[in-house]
């Protein structure tokens, strides 16, 4: 990680723990947001008005957190309006670092080797890690926002008037659902899947892993009743932070993370509702299983042989 600006160790994928063994995770530090005129968001400052072509967005496939950016990116139609820099899934000494693998690309917007170079760029004595996905200002050279959640809200309506897009991911008569849904989503399944796998005590393990499970079972009777989506007939931003945990879970979380009760294949509904949203237009461009798994097993902390697993199949 970062101290002062200086790199400091190898990565290392603990962050924190609390007293009993709990993984905890680093709070984002850039929180401006875009607007359609400028005006400051809900946090940070403004200046950072909805464009064509003044906004990127630096992901790494095997992030889920930046993955569900590249899914509103594709579903609110803003593949023009905003590039994408993809990192190489394998996890160096250093963190995410550009090219050096197939489907990776290198940093042709500030021409550095690795992310945390990006983040020493806008903050010379920035301290943390440096993680995806970044909203970056090609206008500014800055940093916009590194918070997924923010990211995407804002490319939920920020460019409406530019894209005419009329969908809405966060509807305003759904909107205490998903906000309620969103919170129990990221404490016992996105983030879940993560205290399992990163537990430093049998006790942090078993109370992640049985909250991932109770979880995905309430999940799995939701859906039964024949409904589209978590919420019913609309497709909104709480089905696509479920799709990228599910879509990880077979290749990476049930096994490396001993999320192992069983898989989400075997779970019919919510492998039903898994296809069903990766079969919409633009969501298949946003997953590539390859990076998912190279980057998962790339942990040394893990995986120190670095031995990628052939299976599971995976059938989207």
């Amino acid at each position: 990680m970062l101290v002062d600006g200086k790199w400091t160790k190898a990565w290392q994928p603990v962050q924190a723990k609390d007293k009993e063994g709990r993984f905890v995770r680093q709070s984002s530090s850039f929180r401006h947001w875009i607007t359609p005129d400028g005006e400051a968001g809900p946090t940070g400052e403004g200046g950072f008005k909805a464009e064509a072509g003044r906004y990127h967005l630096y992901v790494a496939f095997i992030c889920p957190w930046a993955s569900r950016t590249l899914m509103v990116r594709a579903l609110k139609g803003l593949t023009d309006y905003i590039s994408v820099s993809v990192v190489n899934p394998v996890l160096s000494d250093q963190g995410w670092q550009f090219g050096g693998y197939p489907g990776a690309d290198d940093d042709q917007l500030n021409g550095h080797h690795f992310m945390h170079q990006i983040y020493t760029q806008v903050d010379p004595r920035y301290t943390g890690r440096a993680t995806v996905p970044v909203l970056w200002d090609k206008q500014r050279k800055m940093i916009v926002n590194n918070e997924s959640a923010d990211i995407i809200r804002m490319l939920n309506s920020a460019f409406d008037s530019l894209t005419g897009s009329t969908l809405d991911l966060y509807p305003k008569q759904y909107r205490s659902d998903i906000d309620s849904l969103n919170e129990r989503l990221y404490h016992e399944l996105n983030n879940g899947v993560y205290k399992a796998g990163f537990a430093s005590s049998q006790f942090a393990y078993d109370e992640a892993y049985h909250s991932v499970f109770n979880l995905l079972d309430e999940l799995e009777q939701t859906l039964s009743d024949g409904r589209a989506y978590l919420l019913g007939s609309e497709l909104t931003e709480t089905d696509i932070r479920a799709f990228v945990t599910l879509v990880r879970f077979d290749v990476a979380y049930y096994g490396l993370f001993k999320c192992n009760r069983e898989l989400i294949a075997q779970k019919p509904y919510l492998q039903a509702y898994l296809k069903r949203l990766y079969r919409i237009d633009g969501i298949a461009d946003t997953v590539n299983i390859d990076h998912i798994k190279q980057g998962y097993y790339s942990i040394k902390a893990l995986n120190p042989a670095g031995i990628v697993p052939m299976g599971p199949e995976v059938n989207l």
